[in-house]
């Protein structure tokens, strides 16, 4: 019997490309997302099923997993995917610009995965993959609110796991590095103070450095194949790293004192 896989913010990048693998692994895909009557290339695929869910919205959270429910029966693995890029200079960010990269990538990732658990405690089984990022473990200048996001990801999810495996539920968290998506593009949310020029120089060069990570990262496929990995993995394996060089400076940053660590920052972005 095929398996049933919900995955959020599938119009595009990662989403999209996770709904596509796991079609094509023979799954059982209810691709959500805000306006799915825009999206024309997984409506290609017969075993995908698009369906309007808002992470910031719960009765739009409820409605659409009542709805693929009812359409598939059961669900057996969960994909948080759905999330933005918010960077830039924290004094130039006001409160609503805080509100909505939290809203989004960690309070709409914890409304999902409140609105599935029931079912799949019910079932005794069930995988939950959290897409956070290896910036949920390291940090770089001017993202300091989607750090904040991502580490919170990371330590709800480290922690959610005691609660339910017991049930035979599953958490997995899934970090990438640099991607090639609308991440860098459209999709992401910049900050920068009108009122002074201070901080210019210091963004000027953080975007140089940033630009040419965006150019070089992974492709959206490779994180779509580690998702898959991670949602099929038996096993006691909780993190899953995508994308050079995102093993590395993870692991060196376990490895090296604080001071040296925001050395080769300073260094690299010459700040």
């Amino acid at each position: 019997m095929s398996q049933t896989v919900l995955i959020t913010g599938s119009s595009s990048g990662i989403g999209k490309a996770a709904a596509l693998y796991f079609a094509k692994q023979g799954w059982q895909v209810a691709a959500t997302m805000r306006t799915p009557a825009q999206e024309t290339e997984l409506t290609q695929f017969p075993n995908i099923k698009l369906y309007a869910l808002d992470v910031t919205d719960t009765a739009s959270i409820d409605t659409a997993i009542s709805q693929i429910l009812s359409d598939f029966g059961a669900l057996d693995v969960v994909v948080n995917n759905a999330g933005f890029g918010a960077d830039g200079v924290f004094e130039a960010m006001d409160d609503a610009f805080i509100q909505r990269q939290f809203d989004t990538n960690v309070f709409g990732l914890m409304r999902v995965t409140r609105a599935v658990l029931p079912h799949m405690r019910s079932r005794r089984q069930g995988t939950i993959v959290q897409l956070a990022s290896m910036g949920g473990r390291i940090t770089f200048p001017l993202y300091s609110i989607y750090h904040g996001t991502k580490w919170a990801v990371e330590g709800f999810s480290e922690a959610l796991q005691y609660e339910l495996k017991g049930f035979g539920i599953r958490v997995k968290i899934v970090e990438p590095g640099a991607i090639k998506t609308e991440f860098y593009g459209r999709s992401r949310a910049f900050a920068k103070p009108t009122t002074t020029s201070d901080y210019d120089t210091l963004v000027a060069q953080c975007e140089a450095v940033t630009s040419n990570a965006a150019n070089n990262g992974a492709s959206p496929e490779q994180v779509a194949a580690t998702i898959f990995k991670a949602a099929t993995d038996k096993g006691s394996r909780m993190r899953y790293l995508v994308g050079s060089p995102a093993p590395l400076l993870v692991r060196l940053r376990k490895l090296i004192p604080d001071r040296w660590w925001f050395g080769i920052v300073h260094n690299t972005y010459k700040i």
